[in-house]
């Protein structure tokens, strides 16, 4: 029988076209095996490489090998692989010693070294190789250009315009009649939103940075609240000035609260068009689009137009936002019918102007420009969906989850694509249809540009596409899955692209993306991170579309080691820049241009007042801010060198301004009294701007003070949840509970705490996912971490007191003694700082302590000095008698313990007590011998959400043995909450619990106002 069956099997492949696969040749597996012990320290390929065809010809011996084309080879390799060749052939070979030619996946050996990576240009098949196109690619055209930036960016990735998107998303289950995630809830996330934790805030906006169009089949916003201003829908904010008419063929239309299968909400209303108007004397032709926000918040904004007969390059938008006013220039000879994302931008609540303004004044009398509808906020999910059985009828139900959350399927039906591209498959099965209709969309964006010239399309000529997934897959104890990427090389018997190009360039791509992530791993994070192969595969993301693609495969979401790693935001923000470095390397190369990679943050950021005084010392009511900073190195990359840089101001908490160039790292600036000024700075270079410095606050009151406030800056922790793994082995996890990590500005991959802890639990099905499964109470919330920007909720409490205020980071505090001068207070945000092992394995490293060496003799200084200090921080006691890490076992971290204790006691005058000492956040003033009203009551977050960081384990002090050190407050189980010194040479408060993570700025101003007026 199965016999039988291997025949009727074998039929069938040679009816389908379908080779099976070549058998090994027994007498050549020594030498694979030799091959296979020498490449293994370049890449962990799971495949056996084995030989399948040897054929003498010519007085040469031609070998074919399996999996020798998914090492990464270098020249160096290929003439090692000749040596052990050589010396392994089986006797009845050995007389082809010199003179054997290898093959694999069709190519020589010498063919699938990298281009990137120093082949003979003189080869011919190199000059096949490279872009053909590549000479008419040097007058760029862009979608959307910024005109607001203080700099331009000439090195960078401008003019370039990129495919990117996150794994999959939640979608419809016909089968099930339901809908549900593509994975798994596994190591307290699943796919479909742990891979948004590297592309949305980080990857995005470096590739934004440098200058990219990054275009997304899925929303980009987790804002839920989405605002559509129309021209078809009265009074929703839309308002012409000057001449306008209809478009020709049909707009952007919101008919329905959801829609269903092949209903296009691009077809279902209209567009307007009217000339430029540059050069008239008369007003010009503008359209606006001013919504009535319901609440304050950070908002995408995307623009819809159609592509009309002499459209215009240069429609100028202009976003009014909280923080001022930003230009952009569109292309609408692309991209009509569709939604254009802009960017990110804050606006206030109500209808106050704020929205986003069209004029055709850069536009020529001979061109039109268009208008339709604007879009603000990503919102909910709206495309209805129902099962397709012709017995069982039901109403099509929508997802209720945040748009940002679903798959691409959704989202191409709401930007108004055909559903030939969001629905391919015959039979309406969404979970084939997104993971197909990606590469559609990518194809259809490009038809009618130069890269896909024989499809009708949106004519915006994609460089690029990119698949971030993680890959699935359970390791040993100690180990890690590590990192795969995918390409194809040859789909339906085509080597080429449509404008030429040979897709051997996407076998490059993915070599040099896949190098620079394991590279930057290993010198960041874990020296042995493994390399995986590079995988010639038909899968749909990477061998549909019409330009260079790759699936990058990071790492396991289902394995404990790898996410140990995979769940820092540190580990994030590395692997992020690694594939923007690697696609700005690679288009570089390709194109013939050279780069510059943009630098990392600056630091040693610090904000002081200086005040104007009369001779006899009185002061003027004049006020400047001086700002300063240090630029950071970047060892991994030499031309990640800042030459100038942006200061953005904020004031009175609004949004921040676009910014003014410097080239000098300080600036000095003239400030009003009354108000409160935030700051922060971008390091800028011809490849583009930094990430942006911590965000500084500084004000005076309006009437003066001759009390200054220093608020340092202490917290900087970002970091995973705590892990854990018992010596057998037998049991592993994530303890949130305990220590949740914090996330870098917020996170959107949490679903839930892990509950199945026990290893040898084996997966059955999603529902019942096994070791690592984890709870879904927090799937579609936005999790609050650390924003950089708490120094802000202390100027505002402090101002309200009376105080004037600048701020610092800790290191420009430790550093740099003129921000000290005429200090009254010293106010000292600890956060949840506290020593942290992060990584595992060999890249595992102590960071984050919250009383570092240099930071004890500064604020020692200072109290010897008579300065005032105020404290508080979630483990500012169990730092150094309990750290949640355990006890470092590194000498030199030990030897600073015990010093550090002996400074807390004798500085700040407390002793620790316990840990997780509240789980309700609760806290109150009780009687004492300062001049505190006893009573009052505060509340701090405890559970993750999306207002401000939550507190897991604040710590419970006790004062030190000192008769002017008392109990200031007490948490809701008595447990001493914060420590009092009163001594006549100085004061000091320390709070086991952050004060900025108080529920309300009202409670921060009230808790912060009584000290103060204690230290009197």
């Amino acid at each position: 029988m199965k016999r039988t069956l291997a025949i009727i099997a074998l039929i069938l492949l040679s009816l389908s076209g379908i080779q099976a696969a070549p058998r090994p040749i027994p007498a050549f597996q020594p030498m694979c095996d030799s091959l296979t012990a020498y490449l293994s320290k370049e890449a962990y390929i799971s495949s056996k490489l084995y030989v399948s065809g040897a054929s003498a010809a010519g007085g040469k011996l031609n070998l074919v090998f399996s999996t020798l084309s998914e090492y990464p080879l270098r020249h160096k390799h290929i003439y090692k692989i000749y040596k052990i060749i050589d010396a392994n052939l089986p006797d009845k070979y050995k007389e082809y010693a010199g003179k054997v030619s290898v093959r694999t996946d069709g190519k020589t050996i010498e063919d699938l070294v990298s281009l990137f990576y120093g082949k003979d240009q003189s080869n011919s098949y190199v000059r096949d190789h490279i872009r053909k196109s590549a000479t008419g690619r040097a007058s760029l055209v862009q979608l959307v250009t910024p005109k607001s930036n203080p700099f331009d960016v000439t090195d960078g990735l401008q003019g370039r315009h990129i495919a990117l998107w996150q794994s999959h998303g939640y979608y419809y289950e016909q089968s099930l009649l339901r809908w549900e995630w593509q994975r798994g809830r596994l190591m307290q996330t699943v796919e479909d939103l742990y891979t948004q934790g590297y592309v949305i805030p980080f990857l995005l906006p470096m590739l934004e940075k440098a200058g990219a169009n990054v275009l997304m089949p899925r929303e980009r916003d987790w804002n839920t609240t989405e605002i559509i201003v129309d021209y078809d829908t009265p009074g929703s904010g839309y308002s012409e000035k000057g001449h306008w008419s209809p478009a020709p063929g049909a707009g952007f239309g919101n008919l329905y609260p959801s829609y269903i299968n092949g209903q296009n909400p691009f077809t279902m209303g209209s567009a307007r068009i009217s000339r430029g108007s540059r050069g008239r004397d008369q007003d010009e032709n503008a359209a606006s689009w001013t919504p009535d926000f319901p609440k304050s918040g950070r908002y995408a904004v995307y623009v819809s137009y159609q592509t009309v007969d002499k459209s215009t390059t240069d429609a100028l938008y202009e976003v009014r936002h909280s923080g001022g006013s930003t230009l952009f220039s569109v292309n609408q000879r692309m991209g009509g019918g569709t939604w254009i994302c802009l960017g990110f931008f804050d606006f206030e609540a109500g209808r106050n102007g704020q929205g986003v303004y069209l004029s055709g004044r850069e536009t020529s009398q001979e061109a039109f420009i268009s208008a339709d509808a604007v879009k603000f906020g990503g919102g909910l999910g709206n495309i209805a969906r129902s099962p397709l059985l012709s017995d069982f009828a039901a109403e099509p139900e929508i997802s209720g989850f945040p748009r940002a959350a679903e798959g691409a399927r959704y989202w191409l039906q709401w930007a108004g694509f055909n559903d030939t591209i969001y629905s391919p498959s015959a039979f309406e099965k969404d979970y084939y249809d997104d993971y197909q209709c990606r590469a559609k969309w990518v194809n259809a964006m490009a038809g009618g540009s130069y890269v896909n010239p024989q499809q009708k399309g949106y004519n915006i000529p994609i460089d690029l596409s990119f698949a971030f997934h993680s890959d699935a897959g359970v390791a040993p104890r100690d180990s890690t899955i590590g990192t795969l990427a995918i390409f194809t090389r040859v789909i339906n018997g085509k080597d080429t692209y449509p404008n030429g190009e040979k897709r051997d360039i996407a076998r490059d791509y993915a070599d040099v993306i896949q190098t620079q992530i394991v590279s930057d791993i290993r010198a960041s994070y874990d020296s042995v991170w493994t390399r995986r192969g590079l995988r010639d595969k038909s899968y749909a993301e990477c061998s549909q579309p019409v330009v260079p693609a790759m699936i990058l495969e990071l790492l396991s979401h289902q394995n404990f080691n790898d996410m140990r790693y995979g769940l820092d935001p540190g580990f994030r923000f590395v692997v992020s820049r690694a594939i923007y470095k690697g696609i700005l390397k690679y288009l570089a190369y390709l194109n013939g241009t050279s780069y510059t990679v943009q630098p990392l943050p600056v630091k040693a950021f610090s904000a002081g007042l200086i005040a104007e005084a009369l001779p006899d010392g009185t002061d003027t009511g004049i006020y400047e801010v001086e700002l300063r900073w240090e630029p950071c190195d970047d060892p991994l990359e030499p031309t990640a060198v800042p030459d100038s840089y942006i200061i953005r101001t904020r004031i009175d908490g609004r949004g921040f301004d676009n910014g003014i160039l410097v080239k000098d790292n300080s600036l000095t600036i003239p400030i009003e009294p009354g108000k409160l000024y935030s700051f922060k700075v971008t390091a800028c270079n011809a490849g583009g701007e930094s990430f942006d410095s911590e965000i500084l606050t500084v004000g005076v009151p309006a009437g003066g003070s001759y009390r200054h406030c220093l608020i340092v800056n202490n917290f900087d922790r970002i970091c995973g949840p705590l892990s854990f793994e018992t010596a057998d082995s037998l049991y592993a996890g994530f303890l949130n509970s305990k220590d949740g990590g914090v996330p870098y500005i917020e996170d959107i991959t949490y679903c839930g705490p892990q509950y199945e802890f026990r290893r040898d639990i084996k997966w059955m099905d999603d529902d019942n996912a096994g070791f690592g499964a984890s709870q879904s109470d927090y799937e579609t919330t936005v999790i609050a971490g650390n924003t950089f920007d708490f120094p802000y909720r202390h100027a505002h409490a402090l101002l309200e007191a009376g105080c004037s205020v600048c701020s610092c980071s800790r290191e420009a505090f430790v550093n740099d003694t003129t921000t000290l001068f005429g200090t009254y207070i010293v106010d000292l945000i600890c956060g949840k700082q506290t020593r942290t092992v992060t990584g595992c394995n060999s890249g595992a490293r102590w960071q984050f302590e919250t009383f570092p060496a240099d930071l004890q003799v500064r604020l020692a200084q200072l109290a010897n000095a008579g300065v005032n200090l105020i404290v508080s921080g979630a483990y500012v006691a169990s730092d150094l008698w309990d750290p949640i890490y355990g006890f470092p076992t590194d000498t030199n971290a030990v030897r600073e313990i015990v010093p550090s204790r002996a400074f807390v006691t004798n500085i700040l005058k407390y002793k620790w007590m316990s840990t997780q000492a509240s789980t309700t956040g609760k806290v109150r003033s009780v009687a004492s011998p300062a001049s505190l009203k006893a009573g009052s009551y505060y509340t701090f977050n405890v559970s993750p959400n999306p207002l401000i960081y939550h507190v897991e384990s604040p710590d419970a002090l006790i004062p030190a043995e000192d008769s002017k050190a008392f109990t200031l407050f007490r948490y809701d189980n008595n447990l001493s909450a914060g420590v009092a010194y009163l001594g006549d040479d100085y004061k000091a408060v320390t709070l086991g619990f952050p004060i900025e993570a108080l529920a309300t700025q009202q409670q921060v101003d009230a808790l912060l106002g009584s000290i103060v007026n204690m230290m009197k």
